[in-house]
C-alpha cells in the first residue's frame, strides 16, 4: 500500500505581508521558529490564529484570553503559515486558505448508516475517488457491512476498500482529508474519530439538517478537484478538552486509572477518561425527578451552584445546536470563547454567560444534591457522575479543520437563513397536515 503520510497542506493566508517561512514538526527545515516579540520584559500571548512554537509532547495551556493556541498541524503532514506581523492579530477569517505541499493520496469517507438514500451518493464518490483519483479510501467496517450495500453492484468498489474499526484502529497518520455524507452528525462522528490532530473536514449535506455541511452533493466532482487542488478555505472549529474524573468503586481497566501514591502503596483512587468534544458537553439530572446541583469552577475558584435541569458547556460551534435551544447566543466558530448555559434553572439570576477560551472549567456535585447526575459528549458516551466525581474542561489544543464553500463568514450566515427557512417550511408543513385532518 502506498504510503499516504507524503501528502501535506498549509493555510495560507491573503493578508498582504512579506513572505514568513514558519517551521512546524511537519516540515523538514532546521530553521529557527518564530517565538513572539518581547513586550515589557515579557513574552505577548498568542491568538487563536497563532500557532504555537515546538514544546514538548505535552501541551501547556497559555494564560491569554484568547485561550490555547490550537496546534495547526492537521493531518499528518499538514501545517498553518505564521502571520509575522503582530502576535496579538487575530487573522481574518476570510483570508484563510488551504493549500497542499504534495498531493493527498488518501481520503476517509463517513457515511450515514442505514440510509438508502445515500447508497447512490457512496458509490458514485468511491468510484470516482478510486477510479478517477487513484486515492485511496478508507470507510468504517460496520459501513461495508451494511445489509444494504451488500450486493453484486458493489463488489467491483468494496474491493479497493480499506476498512478500520472504531475505538480499535487508529488511523490519525493514514487520512490525508475526510468527506462527510449526511447531516451534522456525520461531521461530529468524524471529529469523534480523532483525539488528537484532525485532517480537513469537506461535509456534503445528505441529511435532514445541514448547519455544518455546506456543500451540496449535485457538484461533487467539481468541488472536490477544488479541494484536491488546494483551491478552499477553511474554518478551524475549536473543540473541547474533557476529562471525566471518577473514583474506583469498582474495579475498571487498569490502563483506565491513575494512580494515586499513599504511603509508598500504590493504589488506584480514581479512573480519568479524556475526550475531544466539537459541540458540547452536557451534564442533566438523567431520570431523576429531583432538581439537578451542580457546583460551577472557574480557574478554581466557585462561581455559581447550578440548580435545575442542568448545565451545558459548548463551543462556538455548538452554540447553535442545544445551546441556543436553551436560551444561548449564537456564535461564529472563529471566536475563542466558551459558553456556559444553564438548562430551565431554577434561579432567574443565572443566565448565559461567555467565558475566555483560555478558562478551565470544573463541574461537580454539591455535598447536598438529592441525586447523582449524568453527562453526555457531544450526544454520545453517556455516563452517570456520583458524589466526588468531577469533569474538567478546557480549551482543545486539536481544533476540526472545516472545508467552507465560500468563506467562514458567508457559509455562517447562509446556513442561519438556510435553518430558519427550514424551521418555517416545517410549521407551515405541520399547518397544513392540520388544517387537512380538520
Amino acid at each position: 500500500m502506498e504510503n499516504s503520510g507524503e501528502s501535506k497542506w498549509t493555510l495560507k493566508s491573503d493578508a498582504s505581508s512579506e513572505s514568513f517561512s514558519y517551521c512546524c514538526p511537519a516540515c523538514d527545515s532546521s530553521e529557527e521558529p518564530f517565538r513572539g516579540k518581547v513586550f515589557r520584559n515579557r513574552t505577548k500571548a498568542r491568538s487563536m490564529s497563532m500557532p504555537s512554537a515546538p514544546c514538548s509532547a505535552k501541551f501547556r495551556r497559555t494564560q491569554s484570553l484568547h485561550g490555547p493556541s490550537p496546534v495547526t498541524t492537521f493531518g499528518p503532514k499538514a501545517c498553518m503559515l505564521k502571520n509575522p506581523k503582530g502576535v496579538m492579530h487575530i487573522q481574518d477569517p476570510a483570508s484563510q486558505r488551504l493549500t497542499w505541499n504534495k498531493p493527498p493520496k488518501s481520503v476517509l469517507i463517513i457515511k450515514k448508516i442505514r440510509d438508502a438514500s445515500l447508497l447512490q451518493p457512496f458509490k458514485e464518490l468511491c468510484i470516482f475517488l478510486t477510479q478517477q483519483k487513484n486515492m485511496i479510501v478508507y470507510v468504517e467496517r460496520k459501513v461495508i457491512e451494511d445489509p444494504a450495500i451488500a450486493n453484486e453492484s458493489f463488489v467491483s468498489v468494496k474491493k479497493n476498500f480499506c476498512t478500520f474499526r472504531e475505538d480499535y484502529d487508529d488511523i490519525s497518520n493514514c487520512v490525508d482529508f475526510i468527506i462527510c455524507l449526511g447531516g451534522d452528525g456525520t461531521l461530529l462522528y468524524a471529529s469523534s474519530l480523532f483525539q488528537g490532530s484532525v485532517p480537513p473536514v469537506m461535509a456534503f449535506h445528505l441529511g435532514s439538517l445541514g448547519f455544518l455541511t455546506p456543500f451540496n452533493f449535485d457538484t461533487y466532482q467539481s468541488q472536490v478537484n477544488q479541494v484536491i487542488e488546494g483551491n478552499a478555505a477553511i474554518v478551524l472549529r475549536s473543540r473541547l478538552e474533557v476529562k471525566v474524573v471518577k473514583e474506583c468503586r469498582e474495579k475498571g481497566p487498569a490502563e483506565e486509572t491513575s494512580l494515586i501514591i499513599t504511603n509508598g502503596d500504590a493504589e488506584p483512587k480514581h479512573k480519568t477518561m479524556q475526550y475531544q468534544v466539537l459541540n458540547e458537553v452536557v451534564v442533566d439530572r438523567g431520570p431523576s425527578s429531583y432538581l439537578s446541583n451542580l457546583d460551577l469552577f472557574l480557574d478554581g475558584h466557585l462561581i455559581t451552584t447550578v440548580q435545575g435541569d442542568g448545565v451545558i458547556v459548548s463551543t462556538p460551534t455548538g452554540s447553535t445546536a442545544y445551546a441556543v435551544a436553551a436560551g444561548a447566543s449564537m456564535i461564529h466558530p472563529n471566536v475563542p470563547a466558551i459558553m456556559i448555559t444553564p438548562i430551565c434553572p431554577h434561579s432567574l439570576s443565572f443566565r448565559p454567560i461567555v467565558v475566555p477560551a483560555g478558562v478551565q472549567l470544573k463541574i461537580m456535585l454539591t455535598r447536598d444534591a438529592r441525586n447523582t447526575a449524568w453527562v453526555s459528549l457531544d450526544g454520545r458516551k453517556r455516563q452517570e457522575i456520583a458524589y466526588g466525581d468531577s469533569i474538567t474542561i478546557t480549551s482543545s489544543c486539536f481544533p476540526v479543520p472545516s472545508i467552507c464553500f465560500r468563506d467562514p463568514v458567508n457559509d455562517w450566515f447562509e446556513s442561519l437563513a438556510q435553518c430558519l427557512h427550514w424551521n418555517v417550511r416545517k410549521r407551515q408543513s405541520h399547518l397544513s397536515s392540520e388544517e387537512e385532518e380538520f
